[in-house]
Parts: C-alpha cells; structure tokens; sequence
C-alpha cells in the first residue's frame, strides 16, 4: 500500500515542479521583457530631449526662411523644406495609385498558382532590400538612362520604387482581410467583380491600406542614402520650381550639418530633426484622421 501510494504521489510531485518551472520562467521572460523596453523607451526619451534641448532655441523664423550658409547664424532650411514637399508629393502620387492597383490585381483577379506565389514572394523580399540598391537602380535607370539628371522627379521615382512593396504587400493584407462574404452578397445582387471591388471591398479595406501608407511615407521622408546615390544636393541655395529643378531634403541638410565640427551646426542639425519630426507627425496624424473617418463610415 505504502509502495503504490508513493508511486502515486511521485508523478504529482514532478508535475508540480515542471508547472513551478514554467512559471518561473514565465516570469524571468516578463521581467526581460520589460528591462528591455525600459531601457530602450529610456534611449529614446533621452535622444529626443538631448535634440529639443540643443535645437529649440535655433528653431525660429529665420531658420525656416534662409537657405543653407557657411555661417551658422544665418543658415536656415528653407530650400530642404520645399524639396522634401517636392518630393513627398510625387512619390506619393506615383506609388500610391500604382501599389494599389497592383494588390487589386493579385488578390482580386490573379489567378492561384506559382506565379502568383513567385509575385508575392519577391515583392514582400523588396521591402527589405537595403535602399542603397534602390539607390544604385535610380541612379542607373532614371538619372542616366532616362536623362532626368539630379532632378525632384528622379528622386521621387527613386523613393517611390521604395516604398512601393510596402504599400503593396499593406494593401494586400487589408483586402484580404475583408470578408468574403460581401464579395459574395455583393455578387448575387447582380454587381459586377468591379463594382463589388470599387463599392464594397476598397472602402472596408481603406484604413488598412492607408495604415500602409503612413508606413511607407514614414520610410520616405527619412530616407537619406538613395538620395545621396542619385546625386541629391547638399548645398542648394534655391527652391525646386518645377520637378526637372535640383533639390536636398530635410535628412541630407542634417547630415550636412552634423557632419561638421562646429557645435552651433550641430545645433542646427538638432533643430533640422525637429522640423523632421513635426513633418512626419503631421503626415501621420492626417493619415490617421482619414483613417479613422474611413473606418466611421
């Protein structure tokens, strides 16, 4: 009796300990997990101060209104400024319709099948290919082959076959995730594969889709070394008046600036990232109100 009892007992006490284990490590892990966010939210926190610290006080009306100059008290960002909307704005003109339409295609009307699964496969592989390689393709295809030189439309067609898989491979995604059946009902009301695409599945997917664009616009503008490959300027004591114009933007005039030894340039290169940052959150947050209003309706 004693003998089957400890036997019993025996297997219970294992379990006890391989559940006193787990839990355990359950616990190491959350406490990882959370020194790990502590230090890098940490990082982050005092990066951002260190910049608003140095460049507040250099960010005024007349660093805003001046071109670049030798002479840090009368340097300004205008001419980054205006390339970076320059640009911003014919790459989201091109990659946008064009990623889009290329999602509706594949999961709309292309066919299952390995060239299908060949498509998604690369596309989702270029979003993580190195910009430097967009760099080198603009460089080769739309400053030398197409003769568009060191222009605002070389730039933006640079940056637009970057973010372009990201777009693709986020609209994908928020079509797929559309029911089908509202394809279906939609279907058997008579509508046709368009009409059901263009009334139905296109606004339920929008917030996603523009979610994707908050991402890829996000990657853009802080994208400094295809531009850099392509011959972007450094110095421009101009603003682009058309898209054949040369033209810099906001992360090469703050590469410009840091790269020299003065401290009062690296206060104007803290002052450049502010403006960055309130570019991009500006972006971000009429990205985000769309969305949201997409999602309402």
């Amino acid at each position: 009796m004693m003998s089957a009892q400890t036997d019993v007992e025996q297997p219970q006490d294992r379990f006890s300990t391989s559940i006193s284990m787990r839990q355990g490590l359950v616990r190491a892990f959350i406490v990882l997990g959370v020194v790990c966010l502590a230090f890098a939210l940490g990082t982050l926190f005092w990066l951002v101060l260190d910049v608003i610290l140095r460049g507040t006080n250099w960010l005024d009306w007349q660093f805003l209104q001046s071109f670049d100059s030798r002479f840090p008290r009368e340097a300004g960002i205008k001419a980054a400024l205006y390339g970076t909307v320059w640009m911003m704005f014919f790459t989201i003109i091109m990659a946008l319709p064009l990623g889009v339409a290329a999602a509706i295609y594949l999961e709309e009307y292309g066919r299952e099948g390995w060239l299908k699964s060949f498509i998604q496969i690369n596309i989702a592989n270029l979003a993580g290919v190195p910009s430097i390689i967009y760099g080198l393709l603009g460089l080769t295809i739309f400053v030398r082959l197409f003769g568009l030189q060191r222009s605002v439309l070389a730039g933006s067609m640079t940056m637009a076959l970057l973010i372009l898989p990201i777009i693709v491979v986020a609209t994908e995604e928020a079509i797929r995730a559309v029911p089908s059946s509202l394809r279906d009902a939609s279907l058997a009301l008579g509508a046709s594969r368009w009409q059901t695409i263009w009334h139905h599945v296109l606004p339920e997917a929008m917030p996603g889709i523009l979610t994707g664009n908050i991402l890829a616009a996000s990657r853009a503008i802080g994208e400094t070394a295809p531009l850099i490959t392509i011959g972007a300027l450094t110095f421009v004591p101009f603003t682009p008046a058309g898209p054949l114009d040369r033209f810099t933007v906001l992360p090469i005039q703050i590469f410009n600036w840091t790269s020299r030894p003065q401290e009062a340039f690296q206060n104007l290169a803290a002052a450049g990232i502010i403006l960055l940052l309130f570019v991009l959150l500006t972006m971000n947050s009429i990205a985000i109100v769309l969305r949201q209003r997409a999602r309402r309706r």
